[in-house]
């Protein structure tokens, strides 16, 4: 049985429940410190916060873009096998000459994934930050708190059936990569938009050896990333990862 929030007495705004997929749903707009208003909630009720972003024309986020039906159990996944495959499958599209540099240092052989990073603060703190500092920024436009019923903050994607990683037929495999890199890396899901991603980082890159590595992974999990905001994965690297406490994908 899922927890009804409103029934625990603590600081949240109004809300309510929504049964399939089941998630709990603010109704009003979130604050810079919303994100850490529901750090309790998880506490509480094993319920995982995020912010769900309204960018959209719709009433409620993506009523038309979750989709339970594609999604398998992320236990069923090896994130090793996942990358890979994806890797593979993006070298596939991508064979013009002149795709050697865009990838380099790497080759067209997966070249497996990147070592832990050294934690350099508390995940759940690190998530509050990145979220208040997002909401100021206006890069939430019309985001509300949501709780969603999952064990961890990786699962939230599979959970909910999000389906606006196109290319990804079974939003189960994201929610495997994301897992990974929770353990390696202290990720939690922040805030989903009806097509972008944004998750906080806890351990980051430190070296430009470190983010080469990364950057491969996040070559994999998000093309786009790369392919339509960088010249090269060296470029995203250096100016996307290296240090960076926030990741972001979209999916075209």
């Amino acid at each position: 049985m899922v927890i009804n929030p409103n029934a625990l007495g603590l600081d949240l705004p109004s809300g309510a429940m929504r049964v399939q997929p089941s998630l709990w749903y603010a109704n009003e707009p979130a604050q810079h410190d919303t994100w850490a208003r529901l750090i309790p909630t998880r506490e509480a009720s094993g319920l995982h916060p995020v912010l769900l972003v309204n960018d959209t024309d719709r009433s409620l986020p993506w009523d038309q873009g979750l989709d339970l039906d594609r999604v398998s159990h992320p236990d069923d996944h090896d994130v090793e096998e996942v990358l890979a495959s994806l890797w593979d499958y993006d070298m596939a599209e991508n064979e013009a000459e002149d795709d050697a540099d865009t990838i380099a240092p790497f080759t067209p052989e997966w070249p497996g994934l990147a070592p832990s990073g050294e934690p350099v603060g508390d995940p759940d703190v690190t998530a509050a930050r990145v979220a208040a500092d997002l909401l100021d920024a206006g890069r939430l436009p019309g985001a509300r708190a949501g709780l969603i019923p999952v064990r961890r903050s990786a699962d939230i994607l599979s959970a909910l059936g999000w389906t606006a990683a196109g290319s990804h037929s079974d939003t189960g495999l994201l929610s495997t990569v994301l897992r990974s890199w929770e353990d390696r890396f202290g990720l939690r899901v922040v805030a989903l938009h009806f097509d972008r991603l944004d998750v906080s980082v806890a351990a980051p890159p430190r070296t430009m050896t470190e983010a080469l590595a990364v950057a491969a992974e996040h070559h994999a999990f998000c093309p786009d990333n790369v392919r339509q905001g960088y010249d090269t994965i060296r470029e995203y690297a250096a100016e996307g990862l290296l240090g960076k406490q926030h990741w972001t994908f979209w999916w075209d």
